[in-house]
C-alpha cells in the first residue's frame, strides 16, 4: 500500500496569509539541495487549470522557433566585425546554451498568478509535461543543444580550444541540468546564484 498524502484541514482558523514556503531539503552548509514533493494542496492547485507557463512549448511552431533563434544569433555574430566564422559558431552556441539555461533551469515560478503559487518552487523544465521525463518535447529540447554543439564543432574546423569550450559549456549548462539525475536539484553558488523567481 502506498504512502497516503496528508488531507488538508478545512477547520483551520488562520486568518493571516503565509508567504510561499521553499520546500527544499538542505543541509546548512550544503550548496546542493533537493526540492521536496508537492503537498496535497499544491498538487490540487497544479491540476486545477492548465499551466500557462509551459503550454506554449507544445504548440505548433514552438519547436521551429529554436531554429529561428539559432539562425538570428548566427546572423548577428556574422555581422560583428573581426569575429571569425569559427568564433561566430562558438558564440552562437554559447548564447543559445546560456539563454536556454536561464529560461528553463534558473528562473522558478510562473509569470501568471492563476494557480495559487503551486509552481513557485519549480523551474520551467520541471513544469514541462507535469514533470514527466523523456517526453517528446523534453527529448527535442535536449537534442537541440547537442546538435548545435556538433554544428559548431564542425564549422570551427575541430579546433581543440573551441571544441573544449563548446563541449564543456554544452555538457554542463545545457545537457546535465536536463537529465533525471538533476531533476528537482538546486545548486546554490554563494554570491552568484540567488533566488531567481518570477512573481
Amino acid at each position: 500500500m502506498g504512502q497516503l498524502k496528508p488531507f488538508p484541514s478545512y477547520g483551520n482558523d488562520r486568518t493571516a496569509v503565509e508567504p510561499v514556503q521553499d520546500h527544499r531539503r538542505r543541509r546548512s552548509s550544503s550548496i546542493i539541495s533537493h526540492v521536496e514533493p508537492e503537498t496535497f494542496e499544491e498538487e490540487n492547485d497544479q491540476q486545477l487549470l492548465p499551466n500557462m507557463n509551459v503550454t506554449w512549448v507544445e504548440q505548433r511552431g514552438a519547436w521551429g522557433i529554436h531554429a529561428v533563434i539559432i539562425f538570428l544569433l548566427k546572423l548577428f555574430y556574422n555581422m560583428v566585425p573581426r569575429i571569425s566564422n569559427e568564433w561566430s559558431w562558438t558564440m552562437t552556441n554559447m548564447s543559445y546554451v546560456i539563454g536556454s539555461y536561464i529560461m528553463f533551469h534558473l528562473i522558478k515560478g510562473t509569470p501568471f498568478e492563476f494557480n495559487g503559487g503551486a509552481y513557485d518552487n519549480l523551474t520551467m523544465w520541471e513544469q514541462l509535461d507535469n514533470g514527466v521525463l523523456y517526453t517528446p518535447t523534453k527529448k527535442f529540447l535536449i537534442s537541440v543543444p547537442i546538435a548545435l554543439f556538433l554544428l559548431s564543432t564542425h564549422y570551427s574546423r575541430y579546433d581543440l580550444k573551441l571544441f573544449s569550450l563548446n563541449f564543456v559549456l554544452t555538457t554542463l549548462v545545457a545537457v546535465v541540468p536536463k537529465l533525471p539525475l538533476t531533476h528537482r536539484v538546486r545548486i546554490t553558488i554563494p554570491g552568484i546564484t540567488g533566488p531567481a523567481q518570477i512573481g
